[in-house]
């Protein structure tokens, strides 16, 4: 008995120990409302009004305990055997956060005015120091973050990227002239770890974001297909142990309105956490439509971000999310016929026909987590499904003729887009992480995906179709797809710690996909019966593709490391749909193309200044080159060339004086097709030289803030934003070019406790620029110069 009850205790310590400690000011004062989290387990706590929290932890530091409070007893201990292996990110509301590594659990902080933000990110599937990752990563708190209102915002905030769109919410997006303008994006966009897998199922709306990482240059060890060009991950605010609200209103000119509101709370103490987060936008067209003399691109949306986090004994959590976003766009095409009236008549249209876009996207996960004292595990099974139609016919020659029009409103299952995806993931424990010299990290997984895409749109041609050169009028062809796509893939990844600040990682991946595609074409005259003019006609693809990764990185000194980095990537090839090029027979086989990356880097952390900087050399063979059939209105994608991109991306943070806050990213790309071969309608084009298309050649984000503490309650702060472009092109034989430009942004605002009221403008140099365009011409402004009030309470309850 005397044996057993020393045994229980013994088991008793190592599988339920308690660490205590304090956060505290730059001035000891206590910190109260501090979360104090263990990376990659499930171990947080709360600081109370003394500023001391406790950590419940498992057997050799590895296991992992539920959210505990401040110790009754206010005592500040520790135990170094168990902490000196496990990293802390502690946090605070006014203060920098702080990565802590190390056996001390007496951690002060400083304030945001004053030091910036050490920074956690996922972006290598577990969580660990930015600093620490051997690749080119731009990084978004929650404060830059609440900036944005989009996806496309982004172009503002990180080097050598380019986002947008022809006005319907699906932006073409660009890094390091890596990109596509067909569905299969070449930037894959996750949210909450979950694939966006095509443009047709993710929602471009930020809102409720913790974080954003943007990951330069192909990912396709960890990510797989479509990260040929880089990663855009975004993490939203997860439901913790805290009892925090928000609520924030935006008007602007043009009628916009932006109202959101979320809130973070315990529904059973220690146990289960909610968070839920709901927007409403809308607007006034920022075009006049001359045909209607109405407003055209009129909008508004809604959506909501929901979570519920269980947290199922020592070592495991269970998560559920739910989003979604309904859209509703009446004008989501505002687009000129050449660039040349687009930039004679800015922002008017002259479309006769005009629809509403429906546009519901609906996202849902379920992940399970362990974390133990020898591994890692999760699972996410994922849901997402797009629902896109147009109410009545859409303008397709942008013009006030009755020439084409676009019909895709035939009801349900049609133009549904729906994808189901799993991953499993292993990794090391939390305690076994780290820099330490003959230390090993690794992650390994399996990934699945099943899409579902069945398409029906109608191309019509109306009275005025000899205009544009149909031998018909008063009929329409109705192209019909179902598509089907399911693939699997497994890889690994590893870090090996040497002596001196030596590292190695390499890693490797396999991905395997089959497609099917059934395809039939119709002929409807107006009030006729249909005939066919494509038969009922089907296919298969499969093919599979490896990723390698390889990356050796050294300290240089407590401040300073570089690293070099070889990586491959992917796009995913398939089939071509129905096409009118008498060249491009349907179904025919597209093959993936390839990223091949070699990039070196620095990275330095000098107190109040950050600077990274990358030089790169990216070919990609096997070039799929989408090209916007009209007056079909199809996508036909062809192997076409190869592409050599090279250049640089450097970013820097500093505070150059208490308050004053510089951010500054700057990149360079080189991006042309050494070889490029294009074949339309009979006829053949040799495009070699020509610049990669939505790749600005130089990009220049400067951001410059200073805020100032008034008393123990007010303070007041003033932005400026200084934003230039370089050359780009729209189309593969640049003959749609806008040259450089330049944005400027600027805001300021006043804060009492939780409250801000802020003053902001977008385009304050009122420029015009061409932000997107089709090959054939049809081109899309940037946005006219908007300015607004921003009212936002954020607090505890």
């Amino acid at each position: 008995m005397r044996y057993a009850l020393l045994l229980c205790c013994l088991l008793r310590v190592c599988f339920a120990q308690t660490l205590h400690g304090r956060v505290t000011g730059a001035h000891g004062e206590p910190v109260a409302g501090a979360t104090v989290r263990v990376l990659n387990t499930v171990v947080e706590a709360t600081t109370g009004a003394d500023g001391r929290f406790t950590l419940a932890v498992g057997a050799a530091a590895g296991g992992v305990g539920r959210t505990a409070k401040a110790p009754p007893d206010g005592a500040a201990r520790r135990d170094a055997a168990s902490t000196a292996r496990l990293t802390l990110y502690v946090t605070a509301p006014g203060y920098a956060s702080r990565i802590v590594s190390g056996d001390s659990l007496d951690i002060s902080l400083a304030p945001a005015i004053r030091q910036l933000d050490d920074i956690v990110v996922s972006a290598g599937k577990k969580e660990e120091n930015s600093r620490d990752l051997p690749l080119s990563l731009t990084t978004l708190n929650a404060a830059a973050a609440e900036r944005l209102w989009a996806m496309e915002d982004l172009r503002d905030e990180v080097s050598n990227l380019y986002a947008a769109g022809p006005g319907d919410g699906r932006d073409v997006i660009s890094i390091r002239g890596v990109t596509s303008t067909s569905y299969d994006p070449a930037v894959t966009t996750y949210v909450d770890g979950v694939s966006a897998m095509s443009l047709k199922s993710y929602i471009p709306q930020l809102f409720d974001v913790d974080r954003i990482e943007v990951l330069k240059g192909p990912q396709g060890t960890l990510y797989g297909r479509n990260a040929l060009g880089g990663v855009i991950n975004v993490i939203t605010r997860p439901p913790t142990g805290e009892r925090k609200a928000f609520v924030e209103a935006d008007l602007g000119n043009y009628d916009q309105q932006r109202y959101s509101a979320g809130l973070q709370l315990p529904v059973v103490r220690d146990r289960l956490f909610l968070s839920a987060a709901v927007l409403y936008e809308g607007r006034h067209g920022f075009y006049t439509n001359d045909y209607t003399h109405t407003d055209f691109d009129r909008q508004h949306r809604f959506g909501g971000n929901y979570a519920l986090r269980y947290l199922a004994g020592n070592h495991w959590s269970v998560e559920g999310t739910f989003k979604h976003l309904e859209n509703r766009n009446n004008g989501a095409f505002p687009l000129m016929a050449t660039p040349g009236m687009v930039l004679a008549h800015p922002y008017h249209v002259d479309q006769n026909a005009v629809t509403t876009m429906v546009d519901n996207t609906v996202n849902a996960s379920l992940a399970a987590r362990y974390a133990g004292p020898r591994f890692t595990f999760s699972t996410q099974t994922a849901y997402a499904s797009n629902y896109r139609i147009y109410q009545q016919p859409i303008d397709g020659d942008f013009s006030p003729v009755d020439a084409i029009t676009l019909i895709n409103n035939y009801g349900k299952p049609w133009n549904k887009v729906s994808n189901v995806t799993e991953e499993l993931r292993f990794g090391s424990a939390a305690a076994a992480r780290g820099l330490k010299a003959g230390g090993w990290d690794w992650t390994a997984g399996l990934y699945g995906f099943y899409q579902d895409v069945p398409t029906k749109q109608g191309t019509h041609y109306g009275k005025d179709a000899a205009l544009v050169g149909s031998p018909d009028s008063n009929y329409a062809i109705v192209d019909n797809s179902t598509q089907y796509g399911a693939g699997l893939a497994a890889y690994g990844q590893v870090t090996r710690h040497l002596a001196h600040g030596w590292s190695m990682t390499a890693g490797l991946r396999y991905d395997y996909e089959h497609n099917h595609e059934r395809v039939y074409g119709a002929y409807v005259p107006d009030g006729g019966s249909a005939s066919t003019i494509q038969p009922d006609t089907a296919a298969n693809a499969s093919y599979g593709a490896f990723s390698p990764m390889g990356a050796i990185a050294k300290t240089l000194d407590p401040h300073t490391s570089a690293y070099a980095r070889y990586a491959r990537g992917y796009r995913t090839g398939g089939l071509t749909a129905i096409s009118g090029d008498p060249t491009q027979p349907p179904l025919y086989p597209y093959k993936p193309e390839y990223s091949n990356n070699w990039e070196a880097g620095v990275k330095g952390a000098y107190g109040r200044v950050t600077a990274d900087i990358a030089l790169f050399y990216c070919v990609i063979n096997d070039v799929q080159v989408p090209t916007l059939e009209l007056p079909a209105g199809v996508t036909v994608t062809k192997n076409a060339g190869r592409l050599e991109s090279r250049g640089l991306d450097a970013d820097v943070q500093a505070l150059l004086a208490t308050g004053l806050r510089l951010t500054y990213g700057f990149g360079l790309t080189h991006a042309t097709y050494d070889k490029l071969d294009l074949s339309q309608n009979g006829s053949a084009e040799d495009l070699k030289g020509k610049t990669q298309v939505f790749t600005p050649d130089m990009t220049s984000n400067l951001g410059l803030q200073y805020t100032v503490k008034l008393d123990s309650k007010w303070s007041a702060h003033i932005r400026g934003e200084w934003i230039y472009r370089g050359r780009q092109y729209f189309d593969l034989a640049n003959k749609i070019e806008q040259g450089a430009y330049q944005v400027v942004n600027a805001g300021a605002g006043v804060a009492y406790g939780d409250v801000t009221l802020e003053g902001w403008a977008r385009n304050l140099s009122k420029t015009r620029y061409i932000a997107y365009a089709y090959d054939f011409g049809a081109t899309h402004l940037g946005d006219p110069c908007t300015y607004g009030v921003t009212l936002r309470w954020a607090g505890r309850l």
